[in-house]
């Protein structure tokens, strides 16, 4: 069973910056598509951005050149770096582990950007 432990969370003034850590379980991360995924108040839960087992990436439009994506496979662990946040960034971010039909999901960690 692989287990995902989100980190990096918290509460940050517009224009400020947070890194994402979600630490993975099992041996199988390297084989694996990783993907930060966010769910607003009252929206729907949204892919953000993703990683291929060959670093390939991904990004929603609204992140674009703000976010960045990332994973050390040493580690079992993948990033986020979130550079000028923005309010509409406000959003529980999760992480998602895909394998060959399976997935994964962290249980969370909080985001609010103050405008």
């Amino acid at each position: 069973q692989v287990q995902l432990v989100e980190s990096g969370g918290g509460l940050v003034q517009a224009g400020g910056s947070l890194r994402l850590s979600c630490a993975a379980s099992g041996s199988i991360f390297r084989l694996s598509v990783m993907g930060w995924y966010r769910q607003a108040p009252g929206k729907q839960r949204e892919l953000v951005a993703v990683i291929t087992s060959g670093h390939s990436t991904n990004y929603v439009d609204s992140v674009k050149g703000r976010f960045t994506i990332s994973r050390d496979n040493a580690k079992n662990t993948v990033y986020l770096q979130m550079n000028s946040l923005k309010p509409e960034d406000t959003a529980v971010y999760y992480c998602n582990l895909h394998l060959i039909g399976n997935q994964y999901w962290g249980q969370g960690t909080q985001v609010t950007v103050s405008s």
